[in-house]
């Protein structure tokens, strides 16, 4: 069994983790992505680096191929939103509900492909995974199914940074957030409010 200071589900081209990669270049790193055009420059970013794993999936509550929707490549300068390659989602209506007078995403900007998908407990077996120091969640609504199905027995997690915004739809957070604080807080997490969209919560071992 492996210990990970870092893994990262929703790596999307890793811009945005070059801190967290230097703060844990000293233990194994994990990077999940599913985008192909997202992981053409995951991999170019972290080429250099010989601590860190890809793992070119998309992850949920089991195994399975589902269809997945994301923002065309040929799209994402006409949309003019440099975030719009984050944009991936089981649910195409999400990716519609970002449309604005600023980001007027439509049918035509959205491509779709079947996904592999794993389960959280399937990449834990896959990697061998004994613990986590930090596991960071980004993707689009799906951290409810993710945190929901971990079995917080079998994985030592030590923080878990997850996004917030979409648990309960486009935009909204309810019944399914209030759940997984519970959770978390059963388990023995303290949550904190990184900011609007951001949760951290840490436990101690």
């Amino acid at each position: 069994m492996k210990d990970y200071g870092l893994v990262s589900i929703g790596s999307h081209t890793g811009f945005w983790l070059t801190k967290e990669i230097e703060k844990f270049s000293n233990t194994k790193i994990l990077l999940v992505e599913p985008v192909k055009y997202n992981l053409d420059e995951l991999k170019k970013l972290i080429k250099s680096y010989k601590n860190i794993e890809i793992e070119e999936s998309a992850i949920s509550n089991k195994d399975e191929k589902v269809p997945f929707y994301y923002i065309k490549k040929s799209s994402i300068d006409k949309l003019k939103k440099h975030w719009a390659s984050g944009i991936g989602s089981f649910d195409k209506k999400h990716i519609l509900n970002h449309r604005s007078k600023r980001f007027l995403v439509d049918e035509n900007d959205i491509e779709s492909t079947n996904i592999n998908c794993l389960s959280f407990d399937s990449l834990i077996k896959k990697y061998s995974i004994n613990s986590i120091e930090k596991l960071m969640l980004d993707v689009e609504g799906a951290e409810y199914k993710i945190l929901k199905s971990i079995d917080f027995r079998s994985v030592k997690i030590k923080e878990i940074f997850f996004e917030k915004k979409h648990f309960d739809g486009s935009f909204s957070e309810g019944k399914k957030y209030e759940e997984i604080k519970a959770i978390l807080t059963k388990e023995g997490y303290d949550l904190i409010e990184v900011d609007k969209e951001n949760i951290s919560a840490k436990k101690s071992f």
